[in-house]
């Protein structure tokens, strides 16, 4: 039954969210404001100690922060409770005391219609997964077998065979009792005014059922088992039940794997997604032979704030990457986007587990790009940047695909990040030694060639990267670095992270000892950690801090745990959140990173300049104070410098 959104809005209007919720939540006391509609609770969708579940009765939606479930009334108890939508209207509708509208005869048998078809489209299903354990079967169960896919993962995606005949459904359908023009209305067959006999669509086809996300069957894909069969895949036509672009594969299991926490992965066929599943990534889905869709994005956006979209390494697989990049920009949202994975040439996901196992599709997923990443290497590599009318060239391409952002801030932040890019281009070019026609890379030049190529077969995210320009006055660089100054809070935490979590010092430590301290017991400190670390990376955080206790002098430990505590670092203490304090330590090594290359370039030029005597290094000076002018000046946003400090993983 179809209700008019007016009826939906009143049903709203009248039953405030909380009320809904509440039923199956108990309201955290101390987090919640009822004065103020505001109310905070464990989620009910997956398992945590700490509320992080949100309604809000003044917009009358819930969300949760842990998992990304979110919706309204009618949504929390489909998806809870298991109810049709019409039901949870019914259901609210009474509560409310508000008369259901009259149904629409006409909605009515389109819905009776739907649910006679899915009867059929679901007695169609059982058909096919009774001949792939027949006889008939055995050619389909060899291919299976050879795809390294066990009984329960068949048996899990209810995988079927439909035989060489022309009319072997059509007969067991008939028999069924399914009449012709249901078969034909379903897909199941094809028929028309010139066609004398209808004909079975699928033949000798291994068979992909299809579901919504009510777990209904509603179409199907097949693969032919024959090479010279033609089209290798063959999916169900546009029916009442299915409209392939609005569609995922897997979609279901995806949804419920992803709010539980699980890694929301795109790839490009059947058998990938029933791979990954198998190998236990089991939010994966893929588009239904089409590159995807605006609609089937939003379904994405609906399931993770960041999908990843995970394409084979060839051009084909870029240039999917690419068109998935224009068609994302004019949705990209504050927290929503997409991260890009590109895997070896030649291989899809289904290849590189069988041949390398589960680790090197985790290692390709672990080294994805976000997308902005992915759209400077677009625009920046598509030919070399040698002359200023190129790089010019690609500065206008980045403006353009920019403006293309819907979102006010998100588009700013784009362009803040793309400008300070392209200033550090510009200034690589002016060097002295450049050379002419010498490419620019699509990526960061620092430390080129140091790193470890990433799985995939593509240049994955620089080791610094680029800090945001709004972060670069924040107490993480002021004070930093002047002679005689007290501990800073970027001291502490380049120091303190690794004190009380000595796992995450790996290719950090090389990184410390690039870092200059103004502090000389802090430099010490500082240097012991390094050493310590170096000969035993193995140290726990108590036996490091026994280890430093014992040398002479005594190092200023104590101040740096008590900077860390004092500024409410919680993670970086022991015991603190691993994970949360590496991206902590990452963000204040990129602070300082940004901060000392600005003032080496500077020196570099003003060199350059009394050396050389010529304009060039009058021109990159200026250029250069320029920049640290703007920067200086540049409006302290608060809240993003706490968002990134507190809470890395939100801000990013």
């Amino acid at each position: 039954m179809r209700f008019p959104p007016s009826f939906l809005d009143a049903i709203r209007a009248r039953i405030p969210i909380a009320d809904v919720v509440g039923r199956r939540v108990t309201w955290d006391k101390r987090k919640s404001q009822p004065s103020r509609g505001d109310y905070w609770a464990c989620c009910p969708f997956h398992g945590e100690k700490t509320p992080s579940f949100h309604a809000d009765n003044r917009r009358g939606h819930y969300h949760c922060f842990g998992c990304g479930v979110s919706g309204d009334h009618f949504t929390f108890l489909v998806e809870l409770d298991g109810m049709s939508f019409p039901e949870a209207v019914t259901e609210l509708a009474r509560e409310a005391g508000l008369q259901l509208p009259d149904p629409d005869p006409r909605e009515e048998a389109r819905e009776a219609r739907r649910t006679g078809l899915a009867e059929v489209m679901e007695k169609a299903a059982a058909y096919f997964e009774k001949q792939l354990a027949g006889p008939d079967g055995a050619r389909a169960r060899a291919y299976l077998r050879e795809r390294g896919l066990a009984a329960e993962t068949v048996a899990r995606f209810r995988l079927g065979y439909a035989p060489a005949s022309r009319n072997a459904l059509k007969g067991w359908l008939a028999e069924a009792g399914v009449k012709p023009e249901e078969m034909a209305e379903a897909g199941l067959v094809i028929a028309g005014d010139d066609i004398p006999v209808s004909y079975d669509r699928f033949r000798d086809r291994l068979i992909f059922p299809i579901l919504d996300f009510r777990g209904k069957v509603i179409a199907f894909g097949g693969r032919a088992l024959s090479a010279d069969a033609q089209p290798k895949y063959l999916n169900s036509p546009e029916t009442p039940l299915f409209s392939k672009s609005r569609v995922l594969f897997n979609g279901q299991a995806a949804r419920a794997s992803s709010a539980r926490g699980g890694r929301l992965v795109v790839v490009e066929g059947y058998m990938d997604v029933i791979a990954c599943v198998a190998a236990g990534f089991e939010a994966a889905v893929a588009p239904l032979g089409t590159a995807l869709t605006e609609d089937q994005l939003q379904l994405l956006w609906q399931m993770a704030d960041e999908p990843t979209l995970c394409f084979d390494g060839d051009n084909a697989g870029v240039k999917a990457a690419e068109r998935a990049i224009d068609l994302a920009l004019p949705h990209l949202k504050p927290g929503r986007s997409l991260a890009f994975a590109l895997l070896p040439e030649g291989q899809d996901p289904d290849d590189l587990i069988r041949a390398s196992g589960r680790e090197a599709l985790s290692a390709v997923l672990d080294a994805a790009s976000p997308l902005a990443e992915m759209l400077w290497r677009r625009e920046m590599t598509r030919g070399p940047l040698d002359t200023p009318e190129r790089l010019a060239g690609a500065e206008k391409a980045l403006k353009s695909a920019v403006a293309q952002i819907g979102d006010a801030d998100v588009r700013r932040h784009y362009d803040e990040l793309y400008r300070d890019r392209l200033f550090e281009r510009r200034r690589q070019q002016s060097r002295p030694g450049a050379g002419q026609g010498a490419p620019f890379s699509g990526g960061n030049q620092r430390g080129a060639g140091r790193g470890r190529a990433k799985p995939g077969g593509f240049a994955g995210r620089p080791d610094w990267g680029e800090a945001s320009p709004s972060l670069l006055s924040t107490s993480l660089v002021r004070g930093a670095g002047r002679a005689g100054a007290a501990i800073s809070l970027s001291d502490a935490i380049l120091v303190g992270a690794l004190l009380a979590h000595p796992d995450l010092a790996g290719e950090r430590l090389e990184k410390l000892g690039d870092m200059a301290f103004a502090d000389a017991a802090l430099a010490d400190l500082a240097a012991a950690l390094s050493m310590e670390l170096s000969q035993e990376p193995d140290l726990s955080a108590e036996e490091l801090a026994a280890r430093l206790k014992a040398r002479t002098p005594a190092l200023p430990v104590s101040a740096v745990t008590g900077k860390l505590a004092s500024a409410g670092l919680s993670d970086l203490l022991v015991g603190g959140d691993a994970s949360r304090a590496a991206a902590i330590w990452d963000d204040a090594a990129l602070l300082r990173l940004r901060t000392t290359t600005l003032s080496n370039a500077r020196r570099a030029a003003a060199r350059d300049l009394a050396e050389e005597a010529v304009e060039g290094g009058l021109t990159r000076l200026k250029d250069i104070q320029e920049e640290d002018l703007r920067l200086r000046h540049r409006a302290f946003d608060e809240e993003r410098t706490e968002a990134v400090l507190l809470h890395p993983f939100k801000a990013r």
